[in-house]
């Protein structure tokens, strides 16, 4: 089951002999709400990045090397979802953005060899005020990180 309000839209690649361009968010797109910040977190084979989620910001995440497990669960009051995980492997080979709404618990792990790039454009500037960090082992959560 898929988790309510999070969007996962295919994007374009242009390709030829030279490289790519990989779009990630336009201003005229449905996703688009505003610009707050482009950051881009990398993440080491094996390496878990969890738990956060964000009390205000919408996230907008996109792998642009390598390939990461993004595990989001909600535990929303009123959610229709409430109590689900959702696992989604991002990768350029198959290449999306993910749009994740305020209060979706979320975290990733590196799956390929070197080095993985997430690439997020959030619609407000990062605050870590509007944010809460949890142990990405802890019992709150009932994911098991090294089921692969």
């Amino acid at each position: 089951m898929n988790i309510k309000d999070v969007i996962i839209t295919k994007l374009k690649v242009i390709s030829d002999h030279r490289g790519k361009v990989m779009h990630m968010m336009r201003n005229d797109s449905s996703i688009f709400k505003s610009f707050g910040e482009i950051y881009f977190s990398t993440i080491y084979k094996g390496a878990i990045k969890a738990w956060h989620l964000h009390k205000e910001a919408t996230l907008n995440y996109v792998c642009i090397r390598g390939e990461v497990k993004l595990v989001l669960y909600d535990d929303r009051a009123n959610s229709v979802s409430k109590g689900i995980y959702q696992e989604i492997i991002l990768t350029p080979k198959k290449y999306f953005l993910i749009t994740i709404p305020p209060n979706i618990w979320n975290g990733f792990k590196g799956l390929e060899d070197g080095e993985s790039i997430i690439a997020n454009c959030l619609n407000l500037p990062h605050n870590e005020k509007e944010m809460v960090r949890e142990d990405h082992f802890n019992k709150k959560f009932q994911y098991d990180w090294n089921k692969d």
